[in-house]
């Protein structure tokens, strides 16, 4: 290490400023303190949220860039916040389904998704337990469409709030939103069946979606 000031190599440590250490030439008397290190630049920051959409787990992130994987967390989470939500064609037949996977201690939570019969992609979403609860946040906007039919695989909670004309009781009727659900387990690390990738809270678990 040199002076900032006269570029000597008579170099000692002098306390500590603010939490970092200071130094003391002792040719010109300066003080001064390292460098701050420089931050990570955008184009670091897109690829490890890219990496994230890819179906990459954080820790395996900080394995391949080296970037310790609770500074990709900070990063995705605004990433996700960002995302608007895309216009859909309210469906006149809808499909709901649960997920199941884990948090923290490997609690188990459940992803309660909603597609539209006709089209690919998940319309709705809510993360939670499996109770009627975590169901209400939702049930209000599903409930709006007004959908000729609802199709469940038989949950006890959907005939608390589906009247029976318009439920249909059906597992083989379920192939989009098993398949939008497969394609969440393909692309999230942390909703494959065989994997060590848990979340550590709901709201991680929320966020990557």
């Amino acid at each position: 290490m040199n002076c900032a000031h006269c570029t000597s190599d008579k170099i000692v440590k002098n306390g500590h400023r603010k939490g970092k250490q200071s130094y003391l030439c002792r040719d010109c008397r300066h003080q001064f303190r390292d460098k701050p290190q420089p931050g990570y630049t955008q184009e670091v920051k897109a690829l490890c949220v890219t990496m994230s959409l890819n179906g990459m787990g954080f820790r395996a992130s900080e394995r391949v860039t080296g970037i310790n994987h609770n500074s990709v967390i900070n990063w995705v989470r605004p990433a996700a916040a960002a995302i608007p939500d895309e216009n859909y064609e309210i469906p006149e037949t809808a499909q709901l389904d649960e997920l199941e996977t884990f948090v923290g201690q490997k609690n188990k939570i459940w992803w309660w998704t909603v597609v539209n019969t006709k089209y690919p992609g998940i319309l709705k979403c809510v993360v939670g337990d499996h109770s009627r609860e975590t169901l209400k946040p939702l049930w209000p906007v599903v409930m709006g469409w007004a959908c000729f039919l609802y199709i469940t695989a038989g949950y006890k909670v959907y005939p608390c709030v589906i009247e029976a004309g318009d439920h249909l009781v059906s597992k083989t009727a379920m192939t989009r939103v098993e398949g939008a659900n497969c394609r969440l387990r393909h692309y999230l690390a942390r909703l494959h069946r065989k994997t060590l990738c848990y979340s550590k809270s709901v709201e991680k678990s929320s966020s990557a979606t």
